[in-house]
């Protein structure tokens, strides 16, 4: 969960906590960690940011759970006025939210693995986001067996998150709440979504799917979680706070001293929020019912179930999922930049072009405006990439959110074509506004060179009826770079104005041994490097002479001699001297 959670309520962590409590969990640090003056626990070298908006984010800056680590001390000592009871199974997880982290982890070390994510921080999100889904109250398939929901994101001592999926994932068609086990706003949950248990849905209140979301969430922007920095940005990315960091810091480090698998529906419950509870859902009692068949759990507002596929939010057009109109401003309140957003404009985005394989030097740039054409600033935009095609953003992800500048504009990180050629779409909406989207068409190209040379110069000469010591090697380039994995044909021609194939001189053979005069579906290597498979000549004597061409209109004729072997003149045998008549 990403954003500023400092910006919605005081008080993120008790203050009740006992000094013995921070005092014991100082004495083992992560790195990047040190102790402040009154021995509590802090992470440095990363500050929260004050200008980044809840809905750029996991949960929308959503309360959290603020319980901490228990003692491992056996016989810590209590400062005055204060007990310390660890509540019992705190260092265990329920079975099946531990399969689904650990999966997680390993799907990420395949798909990432420069990210380097160690399930224990997944633990420890899904610790303080929810308990471990409310101590494990999951069915067989990994899905919670009641919603777990945050509190409405309405500005009434939390951010103000206006509803952006018609109340598909949360039930509430006003305002977005956090949903599931990783506490995921709708907004977020519409690109980061995962199908982590393989049963064809994206669903929050799925654990498999919730870890698996978080885990990519966590690993975005080529982060290496192995590195404190990147960690710690990680984690302020999911809730930018402080006292979030220190929370999540501790529950990290807890988890990777040790822990255990128990039952589904036997992990202990928190107890502590962030936000004191107000505006909540009532706090779930901290023991934990005799069977999980019959699971305690915060009342939740009356809300429809979650359709297998939701619609999208974002626009009024068909296939945008817009409700068709954008919604009222409650009365008594101020409108967000959002509130206020007309159209999408864009803001002079060029053509859209790139090879396959390459960056696309223009980026995709849209601008926010109100009805009168003024600029709005700090609104969300998403980019997606839509259609048949495996190009990215540079990011790796297909989904990419930007805030305009002081200008209206938002500009998309930079695509990246794959290997996959043709047209496909990016198209741009409004964060929690049915406004139409904006629609840019891209277009890769196949990889081409527009220079091919040869390797060496030496003479390609062969005797009739045998085969060329030397075989043709060429480079291939593109304005003056590597023209790598280009596809080329090579061909021998009957002349340089006629590039007919040949039908005698020199050819190549077959995988049956068979003489063949054209070679198709060649590509250079990784250095731009082609070589041709030898080359035979037949009978005929002369110059011969062998085309290589590759996509982009790259050309090279090379010249190929056969020639019978010349005789020296060592080897010439001398005239035989006639014998002198008799005197």
């Amino acid at each position: 969960m990403a954003a500023e959670f400092g910006r919605l309520r005081k008080g993120a962590v008790n203050t009740t906590v006992a000094a013995v409590v921070v005092a014991a969990l100082a004495a083992s640090q992560a790195p990047g960690v040190t102790t402040d003056g009154a021995g509590r626990k802090v992470t440095t070298g990363t500050q929260p940011s004050p200008d980044a908006p809840a809905a750029d984010s996991a949960t929308g800056n959503s309360p959290y759970y603020t319980d901490l680590p228990p003692l491992k001390s056996p016989n810590p000592a209590p400062s005055a006025g204060t007990t310390v009871t660890p509540a019992a199974g705190e260092a265990g997880i329920p079975a099946t939210v531990l399969d689904a982290y650990k999966k997680a982890e390993a799907s990420l070390r395949a798909s990432k693995p420069g990210c380097n994510l160690p399930w224990e921080l997944l633990a420890a999100i899904g610790k303080v986001e929810s308990g471990q889904a409310r101590g494990g109250r999951v069915d067989a398939n990994g899905t919670t067996l009641s919603k777990i929901l945050g509190p409405q994101l309405n500005g009434a001592g939390f951010a103000n998150i206006s509803d952006t999926d018609d109340g598909a994932y949360d039930g509430d068609a006003r305002y977005d709440r956090a949903v599931g086990p990783m506490q995921f706003i709708p907004s977020t949950w519409e690109w980061a979504g995962r199908d982590g248990n393989g049963d064809g849905r994206k669903d929050p209140n799925n654990v498999y799917d919730a870890a698996l979301a978080a885990g990519h969430y966590l690993c975005r922007f080529d982060w290496n979680l192995a590195e404190q920095a990147d960690l710690d940005r990680a984690i302020l990315s999911y809730n930018n706070s402080r006292d979030y960091l220190n929370l999540v810091m501790r529950w990290l480090d807890y988890y990777r001293k040790g822990t255990h698998e128990i039952p589904d529906g036997t992990g202990s419950l928190p107890s502590g929020r962030s936000d004191d509870g107000a505006g909540a859902n009532p706090t779930p009692s901290p023991t934990p019912p005799a069977s999980p068949s019959t699971p305690s759990s915060p009342s939740a507002p009356s809300s429809p179930s979650a359709p297998t596929t939701p619609p999208k939010p974002g626009g009024s057009e068909p296939g945008d999922g817009g409700s068709g109109g954008p919604k009222p401003t409650p009365p008594g309140t101020t409108p967000t930049p959002t509130d206020t957003v007309d159209h999408l404009e864009d803001a002079g985005t060029a053509k859209l072009t790139a090879m396959a394989g390459g960056t696309f030097t223009e980026r995709i740039s849209a601008r926010a405006e109100t009805e009168s054409g003024k600029a709005v600033a700090k609104v969300r935009v998403r980019f997606t990439i839509t259609g048949d095609t495996d190009a990215t953003f540079s990011t790796g992800e297909k989904y990419a959110a930007v805030l305009t500048d002081s200008t209206g504009k938002a500009v998309a990180p930079a695509l990246r074509a794959g290997e996959d050629t043709g047209e496909f779409t990016v198209r741009a909406t409004v964060v929690g506004r049915t406004v139409a989207g904006l629609d840019y068409r891209a277009t890769v190209t196949e990889r081409a060179a527009d220079t091919l040379a040869r390797t060496t110069d030496a003479a390609l000469t062969c005797v009739p009826g045998g085969e060329f010591a030397e075989r043709v090697e060429v480079k291939a380039t593109y304005k003056g770079a590597v023209a790598d994995k280009v596809a080329a044909t090579a061909t021998l021609i009957k002349a340089a104005d006629d590039p007919a194939e040949n039908d005698k001189g020199p050819y190549f053979k077959d995988a049956d041994g068979k003489p063949v005069r054209t070679l198709t579906g060649l590509k250079t290597d990784d250095k731009g490097l082609l070589e041709l498979p030898k080359l035979y000549a037949d009978d005929t004597t002369g110059t011969f002479l062998l085309r290589i061409a590759t996509a982009g209109g790259a050309t090279l004729t090379v010249e190929l001699k056969v020639a019978a072997a010349e005789t020296s003149p060592e080897t010439s045998p001398e005239p035989t001297e006639s014998a002198s008549p008799s005197a």
